[in-house]
């Protein structure tokens, strides 16, 4: 089964187009349009059920028609609009977060001081403004973490670890 940790969110599902089953589907980056899958994931009801691509035609950078197998008329189709779009992590060609600079990518990794102490698990990133933050949960507890390259002092992708190096105070109440 495919954990959230295996799929990284790419874009969100629009309308439908035409009479044939295609849907519009907006991409959050240039990267993630372009990446090559036959198949993409559709949260529904928090769960990524995976729809295969019978055709897709670009109509932008950030938008492209996809026509689903066993998506075949426009009435089926109005019942994928407004969903998360993923594809496997795997899929996209440089999966580190450095490199496609999507703090979302960060997603499941886990958060340890420069002291090695664990903080907890990143399970959302807040870019609603300006400084992005991260969720990150210990023990019921949510922390909210600037999510900035200045206090990241490593990271293991295989692991899925990163290490910050956090200003002192940063959680006393």
């Amino acid at each position: 089964m495919i954990s959230e940790k295996d799929i990284v969110h790419v874009g969100r599902t629009q309308k439908p187009y035409g009479i044939r089953g295609e849907i519009i589907i907006l991409f959050s980056r240039v990267e993630y349009a372009e990446a090559d899958s036959e198949y993409y994931f559709l949260m529904i009801d928090g769960i990524p059920v995976p729809f295969f691509v019978e055709e897709l035609s670009y109509t932008t950078d950030v938008s492209a028609r996809v026509k689903f197998e066993d998506v075949d008329d426009e009435k089926n189709a109005s019942k994928y609009v407004n969903l998360d779009v993923c594809v496997l992590r795997n899929t996209l060609s440089d999966d580190s977060p450095e490199a496609l600079g999507d703090w979302h990518l960060f997603v499941g990794y886990d958060v340890v001081d420069r002291k090695g102490e664990m903080l907890g698990s990143i399970i959302d990133v807040d870019d609603s403004t300006i400084n992005v933050l991260f969720i990150v949960r210990k023990d019921e507890e949510d922390l909210l973490i600037p999510a900035t390259e200045d206090f990241i002092t490593d990271v293991d992708v295989d692991k899925k670890i990163i290490e910050m190096n956090l200003p002192d105070g940063l959680f006393d109440r």
